[in-house]
Protein backbone atom coordinates (compact mmCIF):
# COMPACT_ATOMS: atom_id res chain seq x y z
CA UNK A 1 0.00 0.00 0.00
CA UNK A 2 1.16 3.21 -1.11
CA UNK A 3 0.67 6.07 2.00
CA UNK A 4 0.78 9.92 0.55
CA UNK A 5 3.63 11.88 0.33
CA UNK A 6 4.15 13.62 3.40
CA UNK A 7 6.01 16.90 3.61
CA UNK A 8 8.13 18.54 6.08
CA UNK A 9 7.44 21.81 6.80
CA UNK A 10 9.61 21.78 10.17
CA UNK A 11 13.27 23.36 8.48
CA UNK A 12 11.08 26.01 6.56
CA UNK A 13 9.14 26.95 9.37
CA UNK A 14 12.68 27.08 11.83
CA UNK A 15 14.08 29.59 8.78
CA UNK A 16 10.85 31.79 9.05
CA UNK A 17 11.16 31.74 12.71
CA UNK A 18 15.13 32.74 12.28
CA UNK A 19 14.58 35.42 10.27
CA UNK A 20 11.32 36.81 12.55
CA UNK A 21 13.79 36.99 15.52
CA UNK A 22 16.52 38.40 13.36
CA UNK A 23 14.47 40.97 12.51
CA UNK A 24 13.03 42.12 15.61
CA UNK A 25 16.83 42.12 17.44
CA UNK A 26 18.17 44.29 14.10
CA UNK A 27 14.80 46.50 14.48
CA UNK A 28 15.59 46.41 18.48
CA UNK A 29 19.54 47.19 17.60
CA UNK A 30 19.34 50.29 15.60
CA UNK A 31 16.61 51.98 18.11
CA UNK A 32 19.13 51.51 20.43
CA UNK A 33 21.83 52.57 17.92
CA UNK A 34 19.85 55.74 17.70
CA UNK A 35 18.94 56.74 20.90
CA UNK A 36 22.77 55.75 21.96
CA UNK A 37 23.75 58.25 18.88
CA UNK A 38 21.29 60.93 19.88
CA UNK A 39 22.74 60.68 24.14
CA UNK A 40 26.04 60.22 23.82
CA UNK A 41 28.92 62.42 24.99
CA UNK A 42 30.25 64.73 22.68
CA UNK A 43 33.63 64.72 24.30
CA UNK A 44 33.33 60.74 24.14
CA UNK A 45 31.69 59.69 21.14
CA UNK A 46 30.71 55.60 20.17
CA UNK A 47 34.20 53.70 19.04
CA UNK A 48 33.30 53.94 15.35
CA UNK A 49 34.87 50.45 14.98
CA UNK A 50 32.78 48.75 17.24
CA UNK A 51 29.89 50.17 15.46
CA UNK A 52 31.28 48.60 12.35
CA UNK A 53 31.85 45.41 13.76
CA UNK A 54 28.50 44.91 15.42
CA UNK A 55 26.76 45.67 11.72
CA UNK A 56 28.93 43.29 10.05
CA UNK A 57 28.17 40.65 12.83
CA UNK A 58 24.32 40.91 12.63
CA UNK A 59 25.03 41.05 8.48
CA UNK A 60 27.06 37.67 8.69
CA UNK A 61 23.88 36.18 10.77
CA UNK A 62 21.51 36.96 8.30
CA UNK A 63 23.67 35.80 5.11
CA UNK A 64 23.62 32.36 7.09
CA UNK A 65 20.22 32.34 7.22
CA UNK A 66 19.26 32.74 3.90
CA UNK A 67 22.39 29.96 3.43
CA UNK A 68 20.20 27.95 5.26
CA UNK A 69 17.14 28.44 3.39
CA UNK A 70 18.89 27.46 0.33
CA UNK A 71 19.81 24.20 1.39
CA UNK A 72 16.69 23.11 2.70
CA UNK A 73 15.36 24.25 -1.00
CA UNK A 74 17.74 21.60 -2.51
CA UNK A 75 16.82 19.36 0.64
CA UNK A 76 13.19 19.28 -0.52
CA UNK A 77 14.11 18.70 -4.06
CA UNK A 78 15.97 15.71 -3.11
CA UNK A 79 13.19 14.16 -1.30
CA UNK A 80 10.51 15.13 -3.86
CA UNK A 81 13.15 13.39 -6.74
CA UNK A 82 13.86 10.16 -4.22
CA UNK A 83 9.78 10.15 -3.57
CA UNK A 84 9.69 9.92 -7.33
CA UNK A 85 12.42 6.90 -7.62
CA UNK A 86 10.71 4.76 -5.36
CA UNK A 87 7.26 5.14 -6.86
CA UNK A 88 8.86 3.95 -10.46
CA UNK A 89 9.71 0.83 -8.78
CA UNK A 90 6.56 -0.41 -7.64
CA UNK A 91 5.69 -3.81 -9.04
CA UNK A 92 9.00 -4.36 -9.88
CA UNK A 93 11.79 -7.01 -8.30
CA UNK A 94 14.85 -5.22 -6.89
CA UNK A 95 18.47 -6.22 -6.06
CA UNK A 96 18.69 -4.78 -1.88
CA UNK A 97 22.05 -4.98 -0.01
CA UNK A 98 20.71 -6.83 2.62
CA UNK A 99 21.47 -10.17 5.03
CA UNK A 100 18.08 -11.09 5.30
CA UNK A 101 14.89 -12.07 3.26
CA UNK A 102 11.67 -14.32 3.69
CA UNK A 103 11.69 -17.95 3.38
CA UNK A 104 8.64 -18.68 1.39
CA UNK A 105 7.09 -21.98 -0.55
CA UNK A 106 10.28 -23.61 0.95
CA UNK A 107 12.92 -21.43 -0.61
CA UNK A 108 15.19 -18.42 0.40
CA UNK A 109 18.05 -17.02 -2.15
CA UNK A 110 20.97 -14.74 -0.70
CA UNK A 111 23.78 -13.69 -2.88
CA UNK A 112 27.01 -12.58 -1.07
CA UNK A 113 30.54 -11.72 -2.66
CA UNK A 114 34.28 -11.24 -1.56
CA UNK A 115 36.46 -9.01 -2.31
CA UNK A 116 39.31 -11.19 -1.87
CA UNK A 117 39.89 -14.77 -2.25
CA UNK A 118 39.00 -16.77 1.26
CA UNK A 119 40.43 -19.78 2.24
CA UNK A 120 37.33 -21.37 4.15
CA UNK A 121 33.69 -19.68 4.34
CA UNK A 122 30.75 -20.85 6.27
CA UNK A 123 27.05 -20.09 5.63
CA UNK A 124 24.80 -19.79 8.48
CA UNK A 125 21.16 -19.26 8.39
CA UNK A 126 19.33 -17.99 11.65
CA UNK A 127 15.62 -17.28 12.43
CA UNK A 128 14.32 -13.67 13.56
CA UNK A 129 15.74 -14.71 17.25
CA UNK A 130 18.89 -15.36 16.36
CA UNK A 131 19.24 -19.12 16.64
CA UNK A 132 20.95 -21.20 14.38
CA UNK A 133 18.44 -23.26 12.01
CA UNK A 134 20.90 -24.28 9.13
CA UNK A 135 24.62 -24.16 8.13
CA UNK A 136 26.72 -25.61 5.36
CA UNK A 137 29.88 -24.47 3.64
CA UNK A 138 30.16 -21.51 1.04
CA UNK A 139 32.10 -20.64 -1.83
CA UNK A 140 35.55 -19.16 -1.39
CA UNK A 141 36.69 -17.52 -4.68
CA UNK A 142 36.35 -13.79 -4.92
CA UNK A 143 33.39 -12.44 -6.48
CA UNK A 144 30.09 -12.97 -6.58
CA UNK A 145 28.07 -16.42 -4.92
CA UNK A 146 24.55 -17.33 -4.84
CA UNK A 147 23.14 -19.49 -2.21
CA UNK A 148 19.57 -21.02 -2.38
CA UNK A 149 18.06 -22.81 0.78
CA UNK A 150 15.34 -24.89 0.64
CA UNK A 151 14.15 -24.13 4.43
CA UNK A 152 15.23 -27.33 6.00
CA UNK A 153 17.39 -26.90 9.19
CA UNK A 154 19.85 -29.85 10.17
CA UNK A 155 17.84 -32.14 10.95
CA UNK A 156 16.06 -32.26 7.69
CA UNK A 157 12.99 -30.25 9.10
CA UNK A 158 11.20 -27.59 7.15
CA UNK A 159 10.90 -23.95 9.19
CA UNK A 160 8.40 -22.20 8.91
CA UNK A 161 7.70 -19.17 6.56
CA UNK A 162 9.51 -16.08 7.78
CA UNK A 163 12.10 -13.59 7.92
CA UNK A 164 15.47 -14.87 8.43
CA UNK A 165 19.33 -14.06 7.84
CA UNK A 166 22.52 -15.53 6.20
CA UNK A 167 25.67 -15.19 8.52
CA UNK A 168 28.92 -15.59 6.51
CA UNK A 169 31.98 -16.24 8.08
CA UNK A 170 35.10 -16.29 6.23
CA UNK A 171 38.94 -15.92 6.33
CA UNK A 172 42.00 -15.76 4.19
CA UNK A 173 45.17 -18.02 4.07
CA UNK A 174 46.77 -16.05 7.30
CA UNK A 175 43.26 -16.39 9.27
CA UNK A 176 41.99 -13.00 8.62
CA UNK A 177 38.21 -12.23 8.69
CA UNK A 178 37.26 -11.75 4.78
CA UNK A 179 34.19 -9.71 4.94
CA UNK A 180 31.15 -10.45 2.49
CA UNK A 181 28.81 -8.53 1.01
CA UNK A 182 25.54 -9.76 0.79
CA UNK A 183 22.23 -8.84 -1.09
CA UNK A 184 18.73 -10.56 -1.92
CA UNK A 185 16.32 -9.72 -4.77
CA UNK A 186 12.61 -8.83 -3.47
CA UNK A 187 9.78 -7.36 -5.32
CA UNK A 188 8.91 -4.05 -3.98
CA UNK A 189 5.22 -3.74 -3.12
CA UNK A 190 4.83 -0.21 -1.68
CA UNK A 191 6.08 2.98 -0.66
CA UNK A 192 6.15 4.62 3.04
CA UNK A 193 6.26 8.46 3.16
CA UNK A 194 5.63 8.93 6.62
CA UNK A 195 9.33 9.47 7.72
CA UNK A 196 11.71 12.01 6.27
CA UNK A 197 12.90 9.53 3.48
CA UNK A 198 11.30 7.12 1.23
CA UNK A 199 11.53 3.51 2.43
CA UNK A 200 10.59 0.63 -0.02
CA UNK A 201 8.06 -2.05 0.86
CA UNK A 202 9.50 -5.50 0.03
CA UNK A 203 8.22 -8.67 1.76
CA UNK A 204 10.99 -8.71 4.43
CA UNK A 205 9.79 -5.24 5.65
CA UNK A 206 10.68 -1.59 4.88
CA UNK A 207 13.81 -1.11 3.08
CA UNK A 208 16.23 2.12 3.09
CA UNK A 209 15.95 3.14 -0.60
CA UNK A 210 19.82 3.99 -0.51
CA UNK A 211 19.93 -0.20 -0.29
CA UNK A 212 18.65 -0.57 -3.46
CA UNK A 213 21.18 -1.73 -5.91
CA UNK A 214 19.68 -2.49 -8.88
CA UNK A 215 16.00 -2.30 -10.32
CA UNK A 216 15.19 -5.75 -12.32
CA UNK A 217 12.59 -5.85 -15.57
CA UNK A 218 11.95 -9.47 -15.21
Amino acid sequence: MVSPIATDAAPASQSAGDRARLSENYDSFLVLLTAQLQNQDPLAPMDSTQFTQQLVQFSQVEQQIRTNQQLEGLAGQYQAASAGAALSYLGRNALIESDTTTLANGRANWNYSFAQQAEDATLTVTDARGRKIFETAGQTAQGNHSFAWDGRDANGNLAPEGIYRLVVTAKNSTGDKVNATMSVREPIRGVDFSGTTPLVITPSGSRELGLVRAVLDD
